[in-house]
């Protein structure tokens, strides 16, 4: 990825980006002649093309879906996405009520962006307790702004940032473009495309089974487990249960979680509990792994390895297994196994920085929505969808790699939106024409629709979101 591309007034076309990602998946490329892709830039307040990769990666996942179907009937079908709508969904947490009132607080008091002793900012994801909780250690002071801003004050923004990761903690320093460019990650991931698909193990093609039930979708009887949290994972297993995957999410009652994104993401999914360190608990998991077609998994790099549960190891116990794994930085290079979140890597990317120079300001300067672990849901889902239909072919298991810092490479790529920044806010007033209410476990919930049309199969959720750990360890009848 080069300077070059940032500097680019005229954005990408919407069609050409998703023929390239369709082109790398190694897809048919009679597909897209089935895609009807509406709107135009700028959607919201952004000089990046924000629009584009909202629309681009959901029409990407709903056009994959579709071939699945091709794939299973003989028939296609339409699909059209429109780019106001696609970007609403990528704001989809911002928009959820809950019983018509607002969803449970979702940021940390102490999460946002500081002003280092050296003059430079740096931005504190505290979402999580052990995350707050140990910044606070580092910095020896209160939950409070103005207590973590003194701390602060006395380091270096990288200094922080690097003791805080040697901790695993997450922090990020901001960087503009120039400086991330010259960083080790960065270079490693140049080049690299946002969503990447790799054979990892030998098994015979695996065509998923004929649809004739006038009720079936692209997804019926496709299992997915998913070991995911917060938003980019979540919302893979969200997509492919809106083409009609069986998603069970695993959680465990001692791990974190924030609950707005439970609730918006948990659409279409069961959601069961399950202890890792327990051998009883890992016995039941294996039994599942037997019979999934597909595991998505957000963790730690490296967490699930240490659990029996890697790539290697999966793929050996199901061959022909889709495994799909989410990253903050890259599964190459020196950050490989630093964590993180989207407006952590927005920040220690350059996006913080380029959106606040565009916008004449002094202060990092975030995109108007979680654009990285959106896109990267969505691309997520579109990954484990492909993998499925050459695994039907060339049979095979698949390891699918998506990587929030590679997504912000392919963002960059997109080009600049003259005036973008000028775009109104969209508050939900004004996408009120987008919604739905859904009953769920936690109420009557508002919720964004999902934002991709297909002609033949609609895309929804016929499982409401429930409280984590409701339902069984067990997949469903694939009838």
């Amino acid at each position: 990825m080069t300077a070059s591309l940032d500097t680019s007034t005229v954005p990408a076309a919407p069609a050409s980006v998703v023929s390239a990602l369709w082109q790398g998946a190694g897809l048919p490329a009679d597909a897209l002649g089935h895609l009807d892709l509406t709107g135009a830039e700028p959607v919201l307040p952004s000089s990046f093309a924000v629009g584009t990769a909202a629309q681009a990666s959901l029409a990407a996942s709903a056009l994959a879906a579709a071939a699945l179907w091709q794939q299973r009937t003989g028939r296609w079908q339409q699909v059209g996405v429109d780019m106001r709508h696609a970007i609403t969904e990528f704001r989809s947490e911002r928009y959820l009520r809950v019983d018509g009132g607002p969803a449970p607080e979702l940021w940390d008091k102490i999460a946002g962006v500081y002003r280092c002793g050296d003059g430079r900012w740096i931005r504190l994801h505290t979402n999580f307790p052990h995350h707050r909780d140990g910044v606070l250690r580092l910095l020896g002071c209160a939950h409070d702004k103005a207590a973590v801003q003194a701390g602060l004050g006395k380091w270096e923004a990288e200094a922080f940032e690097a003791t805080a990761s040697d901790a695993g903690l997450v922090v990020a320093a901001m960087r503009s473009f120039d400086e991330w460019d010259r960083h080790p990650q960065a270079e490693a991931l140049r080049g690299l495309p946002p969503v990447t698909l790799e054979r990892i193990g030998e098994a015979p093609p695996q065509p998923l089974p004929p649809l004739s039930s006038a009720e079936g979708r692209p997804l019926s009887g496709v299992r997915v487990l998913d070991f995911t949290r917060i938003i980019a994972g979540p919302v893979a297993g969200r997509t492919l249960a809106a083409h009609g995957a069986d998603v069970l999410l695993v959680t465990a009652a001692h791990l974190p979680s924030i609950a707005p994104l439970v609730i918006d993401t948990g659409r279409g999914k069961r959601t069961c509990q399950l202890d890792l360190r327990d051998p009883d608990d890992k016995r039941t998991l294996h039994k599942l792994l037997h019979g999934a077609d597909v595991m998505v998994q957000g963790y730690r790099p490296g967490g699930l390895a240490e659990l029996g549960v890697g790539p290697e190891a999966a793929v050996r116990a199901r061959p022909g297994l889709v495994y799909v794994s989410l990253s903050a930085y890259g599964h190459v290079g020196p950050w490989s196994g630093k964590r993180g979140f989207d407006s952590l890597v927005q920040t220690a990317t350059g996006f913080n920085h380029a959106e606040a120079q565009a916008a004449g300001e002094d202060v990092p300067h975030p995109l108007p929505a979680q654009v990285l672990d959106h896109a990267a849901g969505y691309l997520l889902a579109f990954g484990a969808m492909a993998a499925l239909h050459r695994r039907a072919t060339e049979g095979g298991s698949w390891h699918v790699r998506v990587s929030l810092a590679q997504v912000g490479q392919w963002l960059r790529g997109l080009g600049r939106v003259p005036a973008g920044l000028q775009a109104p806010e969209q508050k939900i007033d004004d996408v009120a024409d987008l919604l739905e209410v859904l009953p769920s476990g936690f109420g009557m919930l508002t919720v964004v629709r999902h934002a991709a049309q297909l002609s033949g199969t609609p895309a929804h959720w016929a499982l409401p979101s429930e409280p984590l750990g409701t339902h069984a360890p067990e997949w469903l009848p694939r009838g």
